[in-house]
C-alpha cells in the first residue's frame, strides 16, 4: 500500500546516501543542518583512548553522531541538555591538544541517548547524569564554525535559507528558463527537510540545505499527472505532485513559509498541465463512482486524496472505514447485514451504552463541546497498525519507546471490540486493510516489541477465525468492501467523513463532534508569538489528528447497484420489469446494440441534408417506421417529410408566430406543434387536417411531453402543466378535449422540460438557470438547483432515472444527481450547447456552433467535434437503436446522420 511504498522509496534514498541515520531521528520542527566527519574521542587522555570514525551531524534541536562502524550506536544528544558547548582546550585544559593539527569540540552534558547499536531498531537507550564527549573534526579549521554555530542555532535556519539560493548548475539543459525559486521544506511521515525550491518551463526542482538524502530532487513537468494544494498543520501551506494517476503515493510534497508561494507555484504548473490533464473535482469521481466505473475502494481513495490525505502526513493520512462487525465466527457471510458495521453512525456512536454516556458528558461540557476526546484518524492511530514495517517511525513519534505490550496491535477482534467499548478509542481503519501487501500485520522484522501479561511476545497479528492466513484476511476484506451491502451503504459513511454531518447541527445530530483543534480553522497558528508555545500547539495538531477537508455540503448520492439498477429512485411504485423469458432476450440484445452505438458515437457521419425551412428549425418528430419525418420552425410551419421520396410533402401553417416544439401521438396519427402564440395545436396525418387547438397558457408554449394520454406543457408565462386527455369517441370526428391535472409553478418563464423513463418524475429549465426536478405523483419539488448563469438551454434523465443532464446559455454542461440533488459533474464548452441526447455516460450535443460535440462524462473530457450546421444546432433527435441521428439547425437544414462503424 501506499506507505509501504513511500518507505521502500525513503529506503532506496538512504541506500544511496549510504546511512543509517535518517531525519526520523530528529524531533518535531528540528532542522539537520550539516555534517562533518569526524572521530569520537572515548575515555580522552586515560589509557583506555579509543578514536570511533563517523560523521557529526548539526541539528538545530540535537548533535548526532552516526559511527562508521554499524556495530557502534549511534550517540544523540540533545541541545537541550547541554551544560557546556565550546572547543577542547579552551579555558587552560588541554592546550597542548587545543594545538595539534585536528580540531576539537566539547560537549558537556546531562543526557544521551543510543540508537541503532549493531543496525538494530529497537527502543533508545538512555544515559543520565553529567558527561563530556569530545569529537574531532577532520578539517580543524572547521571547529570554531561549528561552535559558533551551536551556541546559535535558533536563528541559524531562516538565515542560511537567506543566504543561499537554488545551485542553478543542477539544471537538466542549459537552456532552461527560470520561472521562480523560493524557500521550502519536503514534507516526509514526521519529519520536514528545509532547502530551495526552483520551477523552470521543463522541471520542478528541490535542493535540500543539507544535502540529504541526496544533493537535488527533479520531477519533469512533462510526467505531472495531478497537484492538489494541501493544508499542512491546518494551514494552507502545502502543495504534493503527482506523477501517476491513481496513487495514493506522491513523487513530492512540499510545504511553504508563505501561502503565495505555493499558490504562484501550483497556478505555473497547473497552467501547465490544464491542456492535457483533465482537472477532478469528488463530484466527477463520484459520478463514476455511482455508474460502477470506480470501486469503492477507489473512490475512497480518489476521496482521501481530493480532502488533503496524504501517506506523507501521517496527521492526515487516508482514512478507512470499519467494514465488518464479526470477528469471531468461522466462515464470513457477506449475505448477512448482521456482518457488517452500520455506516450511518461514526465509530463512537456504534456502541449504544458508551454512547449515552459519551452524551452525559457533552450536555454538561462547557463551550466549545465535543463528544469524541480523540479523533477516528491520527499518527499514533496509523502507526498503531503499521509498527511491524514502520517501528523507526514509531520510536520517532514516542521519543524512542514502543507502546505498552498490552496496548500494541496484537489481535484483530480485539481491536474492533476495543473500538467499541473503550472509553478513548474511536479510530477507524486506513487503507493497508483493504490493499494487497500483508507485511503489516506479519511480524517480518523479527522485532522485540515486547511481552504482553499472560507471558506471550508481541509477534504477528491474531486473524479472526474466518481469515486462513493474512493474505486470506486482505482478500475477504476487500470482498467485504465492495459487497452490495457496503455499495448501498457507504454514502453514509462519507456523509460523516467527508460530507454535511462533518460539521455543525448535522454533525451534533449525528454524534459526530470532535475536539475543535482537529478542525481546520480551530486555531490560528500565525498569532502565536511565542516559539515554544507555536511548536506545543503544533505537536498537539500533528499529534492528535485533523478532520478531512469537507467535500460535500449536501447527502451524497447512493451508489447505483445491481439490486437497484433498472428501478428509478422515485416516491411512486417502480415500473415493472418484462418476465418472460423471450422479451428479456430482445431486451438484452437491444440494451447491447444501444452499447455498441454509444461506444461508437464519435463516428457518425453526415448522411444526407435538406433545407425546409425559411427560418430555424425548432423541432423534430420521426414516425415509428421512419418513413416520414416532422419538423417545426420559426417560420410558424410544421413539415412533413418523405425519407422514401427524398420530398416535401405537406406543409401547414397554425398561427403567425413562431413553432417551438413537436410530437408524435403513439399510432403516428397525430402531430402536436406548441407556438409562441400560447397555444398547442393538434393536427390528423390521416385526414390532413387540424384537429383543435388547446389554449392553455398566458405566454408562449416552450416545449411539449405525452405519455400514456397525458400532455405536459412548458411555458414562458412560468408554469408546466399537466393534462389528462379525454379519448374522442371517433379518431378524426372530435377534437381532442383535456383535464387539467397540475399546474407546476416556477419563478420565471420555463424554457424546456422533460420526462423520465417511467414519467413519474419532470425536469424543468427556467431562463434565469434553475433546474427543478419534480414529482409527478405529488406534483411536488423534488430539488430545485441553481446551475445555469443563464438560460437553461436543454434538460433531460438518464436512461437510469438516476441523473439529469442540463445544458446553459453558460456554456456549463451539468449532472446532478436525482436522488440528492447534488450537482456532480459540470464542464465547459467553448459555445452553449442548444440540445443534447445522452446514455447516462456519454453525451452527443448540438452547438451553438453548428458543430455535434461528444462528451465523456466518466472522463470529465470532450472527445470530438464533428462539424454539422453554419449556425447553431437547435434540436437533436435519436431513434430507440441509438444509430440513427436527425439535428435541426439556425440554417433552416434538417442533417441525417449515420453511424459508421
Amino acid at each position: 500500500m501506499a506507505f509501504i511504498r513511500k518507505k521502500q522509496q525513503e529506503q532506496q534514498l538512504q541506500l544511496y546516501s549510504k546511512e543509517r541515520f535518517s531525519l526520523l531521528l530528529l524531533n518535531l520542527e528540528e532542522y539537520f543542518f550539516e555534517q562533518h566527519t569526524a572521530h569520537h574521542i572515548q575515555h580522552k587522555g586515560s589509557q583506555k583512548e579509543r578514536r570511533v570514525r563517523g560523521s557529526l551531524k548539526i541539528c538545530s534541536k540535537s548533535v548526532i553522531f552516526e559511527p562508521d562502524a554499524i556495530s557502534q550506536p549511534i550517540i544523540k544528544i540533545p541541545l537541550r541538555d547541554c551544560i557546556k558547548i565550546g572547543k577542547h582546550g579552551e579555558n587552560g585544559t588541554n592546550r597542548h591538544f587545543a594545538k595539534a593539527k585536528s580540531g576539537g569540540i566539547s560537549l558537556i552534558f546531562s543526557q544521551v541517548y543510543f540508537i541503532k547499536e549493531h543496525n538494530i531498531v529497537a527502543p533508545y537507550k538512555i544515559e543520565r547524569g553529567r558527561m563530556e564527549y569530545v569529537f574531532e573534526l577532520d578539517v580543524s579549521g572547521k571547529v570554531e564554525d561549528v561552535v559558533e554555530t551551536l551556541l546559535q542555532i535558533t536563528a541559524i535556519l531562516q538565515s542560511r535559507l537567506a543566504r543561499t539560493s537554488f545551485d542553478k548548475n543542477r539544471f537538466q539543459s542549459v537552456s532552461e528558463k527560470l520561472h521562480m525559486e523560493c524557500k521550502a521544506e519536503m514534507v516526509t511521515p514526521l519529519v520536514t527537510n528545509p532547502g530551495h525550491v526552483c520551477i523552470t518551463d521543463t522541471t520542478l526542482y528541490f535542493q535540500p540545505l543539507n544535502g540529504y538524502p541526496k544533493p537535488v530532487v527533479q520531477i519533469t513537468l512533462q510526467d505531472v499527472c495531478r497537484i492538489y494544494k494541501r493544508r499542512h498543520g491546518l494551514m494552507p501551506l502545502g502543495l504534493e505532485v503527482f506523477c501517476t494517476e491513481d496513487d495514493l503515493c506522491s513523487d513530492i510534497y512540499l510545504k511553504f513559509y508563505d501561502p503565495q508561494d505555493r499558490d504562484e507555484l501550483y497556478f505555473y504548473i497547473a497552467t501547465y498541465l490544464e491542456h492535457h490533464v483533465a482537472e477532478r473535482t469528488a463530484e466527477s469521481y463520484t459520478l463514476q463512482w455511482q455508474r460502477g466505473h470506480l470501486s469503492n475502494y477507489q473512490y475512497l481513495l480518489h476521496l482521501n486524496n481530493l480532502a488533503d490525505r496524504s501517506c506523507n502526513d501521517l496527521s492526515q493520512y487516508p482514512v478507512f472505514p470499519w467494514i465488518i462487525s464479526d470477528y469471531c465466527s468461522s466462515e464470513l457471510d457477506l449475505s448477512n447485514p448482521g456482518t457488517f458495521r452500520d455506516l450511518g453512525k461514526p465509530v463512537g456512536a456504534l456502541n449504544k451504552e458508551r454512547l449515552e454516556r459519551l452524551l452525559e458528558r457533552y450536555q454538561e461540557m462547557l463551550e466549545p463541546k465535543f463528544m469524541y476526546g480523540s479523533h477516528y484518524s491520527s499518527p499514533g492511530y496509523v502507526l498503531f497498525y503499521l509498527v511491524r514495517i514502520a517501528p523507526e517511525y514509531m520510536l520517532c513519534l514516542q521519543n524512542g519507546r514502543f507502546d505498552n505490550a498490552d496496548r500494541m496491535f496484537n489481535s484483530i477482534a480485539e481491536t474492533w471490540k476495543n473500538c467499541l467499548d473503550g472509553a478513548t478509542d474511536f479510530k477507524e481503519l486506513i487503507p493497508e486493510f483493504y490493499g494487497d501487501d500483508v507485511s503489516f500485520l506479519v511480524n517480518s522484522l523479527k522485532l522485540d516489541l515486547g511481552k504482553r501479561q499472560g507471558g506471550q511476545m508481541v509477534d504477528d497479528v491474531e486473524l479472526p477465525p474466518w481469515a486462513r492466513s493474512p493474505a486470506d484476511f486482505l482478500q475477504k476484506s476487500r470482498e467485504a468492501l465492495e459487497s452490495n451491502y457496503v455499495s448501498e451503504h457507504l454514502h453514509e459513511w462519507i456523509d460523516l467523513v467527508f460530507g454535511y454531518k462533518q460539521k455543525g447541527s448535522e454533525a451534533v445530530g449525528a454524534h459526530n463532534v470532535f475536539h475543535p483543534l482537529t478542525y481546520e480553522g480551530g486555531v490560528d497558528l500565525n498569532s502565536i508569538e511565542d516559539p515554544d508555545e507555536k511548536v506545543a500547539m503544533l505537536t498537539q495538531i500533528l499529534e492528535f489528528g485533523q478532520t478531512p477537508k469537507q467535500l460535500f455540503v449536501t447527502p451524497h448520492p447512493q451508489r447505483i447497484t445491481e439490486k437497484f439498477k433498472s428501478l428509478p429512485q422515485t416516491s411512486c411504485d417502480s415500473v415493472s420489469i418484462a418476465d418472460s423469458p423471450g422479451e428479456e432476450s430482445f431486451e438484452d440484445l437491444t440494451e447491447e446494440s444501444k452499447k455498441l452505438a454509444w461506444n461508437n458515437i464519435a463516428k457518425l457521419q453526415l448522411h444526407e441534408q435538406h433545407k425546409l425551412h425559411k427560418e430555424a428549425v425548432t423541432g423534430i418528430a420521426v414516425s415509428c417506421n421512419g418513413s416520414s419525418v416532422f419538423t417545426t420552425s420559426q417560420d410558424n410551419t410544421l413539415k412533413m417529410f418523405s425519407t422514401e421520396s427524398k420530398m416535401l410533402q405537406r406543409s401547414i401553417s397554425f398561427s403567425d408566430m413562431a413553432l417551438s416544439s413537436c410530437l408524435l401521438l403513439p399510432g403516428d396519427d397525430t402531430v402536436i406543434s406548441s407556438s409562441w402564440d400560447n397555444n398547442v395545436y393538434f393536427y390528423s396525418i390521416a385526414f390532413g387536417r387540424s384537429q383543435g387547438t388547446l389554449m392553455g397558457h398566458d405566454d408562449a408554449v416552450s416545449k411539449i411531453c405525452w405519455h400514456d394520454n397525458r400532455l405536459y406543457s412548458a411555458s414562458w408565462d412560468s408554469t408546466v402543466k399537466v393534462w389528462s386527455s379525454v379519448p374522442a369517441e371517433m379518431i378524426g370526428t372530435k377534437r381532442h378535449q383535456f383535464d387539467l391535472l397540475a399546474e407546476l409553478e416556477h419563478d420565471v418563464s420555463v424554457d424546456t422540460i422533460s420526462l423520465n423513463a417511467a414519467s413519474t418524475l419532470l425536469v424543468s429549465g427556467t431562463r434565469e438557470g434553475k433546474v427543478t426536478i419534480w414529482d409527478l405523483t405529488t406534483a411536488t419539488i423534488l430539488h430545485q438547483i441553481q446551475c445555469h448563469s443563464g438560460t437553461v438551454c436543454d434538460t433531460a434523465f438518464s436512461p437510469d432515472s438516476r441523473h439529469v443532464l442540463s445544458t446553459g446559455e453558460d456554456s456549463c454542461v451539468n449532472v446532478i444527481d436525482v436522488q440528492t440533488g447534488m450537482l456532480i459533474s459540470s464542464m465547459t464548452s467553448d459555445k452553449p450547447q442548444r440540445c443534447f441526447i445522452w446514455d447516462g455516460n456519454t453525451v452527443l450535443s448540438g452547438s451553438q456552433s453548428g458543430e455535434l460535440l461528444v462528451w465523456d462524462l466518466l472522463g470529465g473530457k470532450l472527445c470530438e467535434r464533428i462539424q454539422g450546421h453554419k449556425g447553431a444546432v437547435t434540436c437533436i433527435w435519436m431513434n430507440e437503436q441509438c444509430s440513427s441521428i436527425i439535428t435541426g439547425g439556425e440554417d433552416r437544414k434538417i442533417m441525417f446522420w449515420k453511424l459508421q462503424y
